[in-house]
């Protein structure tokens, strides 16, 4: 499975050059970014923004560059592009795929074609097989539409212009790896297709997991967690010891909650009963409170066997009892770590007790410098490590002002 080595950002909102982790053949492997990161820092400081950014990728892939641009709450082209700027809206990927010793770069450039958005660049490169030095080859180099790919596994030692292949796309509002990645010739560019298209970003709205869909198992949760009940009773009959481990992590946050069931009503709409000890008929998720949605829409994420690569969630602590976050926190930590289906966190927060269960190097702390988002580690502060070193807790630091994050005191 893929994984996110870094990221850099460039003329998006806020983010005029923001880099996150490794992010270049240039830098150090010990700077990527860990199967675990949390962004903090002040209000309007720029993390909510990195997380629309990789849902902004997600979307032009999915559904092209002008849809992706006009989604609800990001305005057009000209509103998502950094004030002043004037060149295009950039992203640089750093992952690693298959060959650990190898990453591959991904980078995409989006910009203006008359008045309307497309896509102006954008690159594939490796390292060849054998190569230790030097710059990364292309095996994907599209500009304005045209210019060459590599077909095959990976690239070859004596790679060379006969094994190239030209590329014109029709349509420069759909992403070359969109086109590219359905075709079996380009296994590599299929994979990083697939990574994309599995990124999930969280916007849980509880209102719309009160809502009563129509029935019918559903393998993901959408990004609002409108289908809530049709997930879990996609875990109910599929994953039977995944859905126990559901009601038991949910049961541990929620006291005297006994057993969660589904019901189809006679209109044909999912109904999720809550059992709770004490009272003989059940709750449903019309009288649920917005903490205990919030809950089960992570305890799904949690136990899911096969879990998507990537999951970006925006504070995960709201409406949350104050014990339960540090506890979330380390459930996040463990499903990344896990060795047998791993995946990877982005998370924001403004919860100190949320931060006190994570290590330095997976916080980055967020601020603005003359209206530009920049970011840093937190264990690349030699204070900060001094004092975690006599034992005072992460998030305490933080809270105490021990961050230079530009917050008000």
């Amino acid at each position: 499975m893929a994984r996110l080595l870094g990221i850099r950002i460039q003329n998006y909102r806020s983010l005029v050059d923001l880099h996150l982790g490794q992010t270049s053949y240039s830098t150090r492997r010990d700077e990527s970014l860990s199967r675990l990161t949390c962004l903090i820092g002040p209000n309007g400081a720029g993390k909510s923004s990195v997380l629309d950014a990789f849902g902004f990728v997600a979307d032009c892939l999915l559904d092209g560059v002008e849809n992706a641009c006009d989604k609800p709450g990001r305005g057009g082209f000209e509103r998502l592009r950094s004030q002043g700027a004037t060149g295009p809206i950039e992203f640089e990927v750093f992952f690693e795929d298959e060959d650990v010793d190898r990453p591959i770069v991904y980078r995409l450039s989006i910009g203006l074609v008359g008045e309307v958005p497309a896509v102006v660049e954008e690159t594939l490169r490796q390292r060849q097989q054998g190569q230790t030095r030097g710059k990364p080859y292309y095996f994907l180099k599209l500009k304005e539409g045209s210019g060459k790919v590599w077909a095959g596994q990976s690239v070859g030692v004596k790679a060379g212009k006969k094994d190239e292949q030209k590329v014109r796309l029709a349509d420069r509002d759909k992403l070359g790896i969109t086109t590219l990645g359905n075709l079996s010739e380009h296994p590599r560019i299929v994979r990083l297709r697939q990574y994309i298209e599995r990124w999930y970003l969280s916007y849980f709205v509880p209102e719309a997991a009160r809502a009563l869909p129509a029935a019918g198992a559903q393998r993901w949760l959408d990004r609002t967690g409108s289908n809530l009940g049709n997930v879990l009773q996609y875990f109910e009959r599929q994953y039977a010891q995944e859905y126990d481990q559901i009601l038991r992590r949910l049961a541990k946050a929620v006291p005297g909650l006994e057993r969660i069931t589904t019901e189809i009503s006679k209109d044909g709409r999912l109904l999720l009963k809550f059992d709770e000890d004490g009272y003989a008929d059940p709750f449903y998720q019309q009288s649920m409170s917005d903490g205990t949605l919030k809950m089960l829409a992570y305890a799904i994420l949690l136990a899911d066997p096969a879990p998507r690569p990537f999951i970006g969630i925006e504070e995960p602590e709201n409406g949350l009892y104050v014990r339960l976050v540090d506890r979330l926190a380390a459930q996040f930590s463990l499903r990344a770590s896990s060795t047998t289906s791993p995946t990877q966190l982005l998370l924001t927060t403004h919860s100190p007790y949320f931060v006190d269960a994570l290590r330095a190097e997976q916080v980055f702390i967020l601020k603005k410098e003359r209206g530009c988002s920049v970011a840093r580690r937190a264990s690349e502060e030699p204070e900060i490590q001094a004092l975690l070193d006599q034992g005072i807790p992460l998030g305490s630091l933080w809270y105490s002002n021990h961050f230079d994050d530009g917050a008000p005191e």
